[in-house]
């Protein structure tokens, strides 16, 4: 499915507002109803749109820590790489995991209830010999700001 400059001002409005009204959504895109109804459809049925979720300000609910971890394997096959990313995907601690090029494999976010649960998840990680070499922790002191939309406008201009 090739996106046109419609379908893209559907997603970045969605992804400000995932519950806006058709109704709504057809007037900021400037379509009628109906087809644009069908334009969300298709795009959830392609896949472009992947769920739709309720962002939480997590600081209300009390404390957390954030931490980036830098975190290099001691082999890089295949195998090794897919049993390290299994293991770290069963923990809901891990929010974020990317494969990085660079002195590091990846770049992981956990967000958990103190250092001690951070700890904690790290030596189980380590005791599972899932095949870590070494990790390094960067604890968040603060966050300015954390966007939760992409700059499609800018990314994908037709």
């Amino acid at each position: 499915m090739k996106l046109d400059r419609i379908d893209i001002r559907i997603l970045h409005e969605l992804q400000r507002n995932g519950r806006i009204t058709n109704v709504e959504l057809a007037d900021l895109v400037h379509l009628s109803p109906s087809p644009c109804l069908m334009r969300v459809k298709k795009l959830q049925q392609a896949g472009y749109i992947t769920g739709y979720s309720a962002h939480i300000d997590i600081a209300k609910l009390g404390p957390v820590l954030t931490v980036f971890t830098e975190l290099t394997l001691k082999n890089h096959r295949q195998i090794d790489f897919a049993r390290f990313q299994a293991a770290l995907e069963k923990i809901d601690e891990a929010i974020e995991c990317h494969l990085i090029s660079g002195g590091y494999d990846y770049l992981i976010k956990f967000v958990t209830a103190g250092i001690s649960d951070y700890q904690a998840i790290m030596e189980s990680l380590l005791d599972a010999e899932v095949g870590i070499d070494k990790y390094f922790s960067f604890v968040v002191i603060k966050t300015p700001f954390a966007k939760s939309h992409l700059p499609l406008h800018n990314l994908f201009k037709s």
